[in-house]
């Protein structure tokens, strides 16, 4: 049998008709496909390889670990380095009010454990969230995605979830004391990168201080530099009070985290002890790969130049069939007319070397978020592939 027929067989498939595009290696920005073609990466595991493939101080980082200890306990009761190193790498670089780090194994069991968290603080239930929103696709984060195409073959799932839509003021009025928390993207990343307005998540900001209501920012795609600044919410000056993070957090590996303070976090402790609990959360290995890869990060100031590459990028992305280009740094949706010619203009920019895919609530938008590390040359070269892909699928429907 092929590697595909294996892959097909025996490997659990998410839809029927997958990529099937077989890596041989990776580096930098660049996949490697088993002929040794080079494909320039412009999705980066989906926000994952913030510093790109390879990098050898992650690298490093995981052998040397690798050589002390791998598992040894459940998470929170030994005191393993990378753990208490990262934790306190990450908070020196957040408000006073998110200085506790509670790990996971993904940004979905962030979500579990964010929702969990702020129930116990507030003792109440009512959970807002928005139409539009991805936070992960287990039960509970299920529950509050918002898109009743992606849940409706799953329920009943958690009562007491709202959804509403982003710029509209109707949360605002419906936050009250029987709100437990409103979730949100400071960045609608699965919509197409929809970028809401300030003034309104402020608005709604300051209805949940009035009110009790916690509010929890999912920054599980934006944060780490790859909306411009370290993290989304220092940049538009709103401090939640719980924040997810996974996808860059791990360096490549496994990792998620929701960060809290010290006084709500530790409601977790009792009634009942162990509130929230997990095996792998927080792998010694994925914390000092994470710690790496964020060290990298800072010292090379990589989102320095993101906005640079963001107007390079939407310099070049012009074409007749290009109805618009959204974007917040390097997280962009180049938007066309329908589902069909994304998915063909995807397909050819594989085979002209080029990786990208679309998004969940806006399929007829193709996803750039490259590697921090791309050089405006491979901007370039990357925007010419994707334009010549577009010119061969329209030139071949017209000879069809």
């Amino acid at each position: 049998m092929t590697q595909r027929e294996i892959f097909l067989k025996h490997i659990a498939q998410t839809s029927d008709a997958p990529l099937g595009f077989e890596i041989s290696h990776a580096e930098n920005c660049y996949l490697y496909d088993l002929s040794g073609k080079k494909h320039i990466d412009l999705i980066g595991g989906i926000s994952v390889c913030n510093i790109g493939h390879g990098n050898k101080q992650v690298l490093e980082a995981i052998h040397k670990q690798s050589l002390l200890y791998l598992h040894v306990m459940v998470y929170g009761e030994t005191i393993q380095t990378p753990q208490v190193q990262y934790a306190k790498a990450l908070t020196q670089y957040l408000p006073p009010n998110l200085q506790s780090v509670y790990f996971t194994n993904s940004g979905s069991e962030a979500t579990e454990g964010a929702m969990k968290l702020a129930k116990r603080v507030t003792g109440r239930s009512k959970i807002f969230a928005f139409n539009n929103s991805y936070h992960g696709s287990t039960q509970g984060a299920l529950s509050i995605m918002g898109s009743e195409y992606w849940k409706q073959a799953y329920r009943p799932l958690l009562p007491e979830v709202y959804h509403f839509d982003y710029h509209e003021n109707a949360i605002l009025d419906a936050i009250d004391e029987q709100t437990a928390c409103v979730i949100m993207e400071p960045v609608q990343a699965e919509a197409g990168v929809m970028v809401p307005d300030i003034k309104w998540m402020q608005a709604i900001r300051n209805k949940c201080y009035e009110t009790g209501t916690l509010l929890i920012f999912d920054e599980i795609q934006t944060a780490f530099g790859r909306t411009g600044s370290l993290f989304r919410c220092q940049e538009i000056g709103i401090e939640p009070d719980i924040l997810l993070l996974g996808k860059a957090l791990g360096g490549g590996l496994p990792l998620g985290a929701f960060i809290s303070s010290k006084e709500m976090m530790d409601t977790l402790m009792f009634d009942p002890v162990l509130g929230h609990i997990t095996t792998f959360g927080g792998h010694p290995l994925s914390c000092a790969a994470g710690h790496a890869a964020f060290t990298f990060l800072l010292d090379e100031n990589l989102f320095e130049h993101v906005h640079e590459k963001e107007k390079l990028f939407k310099k070049l992305l012009t074409h007749q069939a290009i109805q618009k280009v959204n974007s917040c740094g390097l997280l962009m949706a180049i938007h066309f007319d329908s589902y069909e010619m994304n998915k063909k203009v995807i397909d050819t920019c594989l085979q002209n070397g080029l990786f990208t895919d679309w998004f969940l609530f806006a399929s007829n938008a193709l996803r750039i978020a490259p590697p921090l590390i791309i050089t405006h040359q491979e901007i370039e070269l990357a925007c010419q592939i994707i334009l010549q892909s577009i010119d061969a699928v329209l030139q071949d429907a017209k000879n069809t």
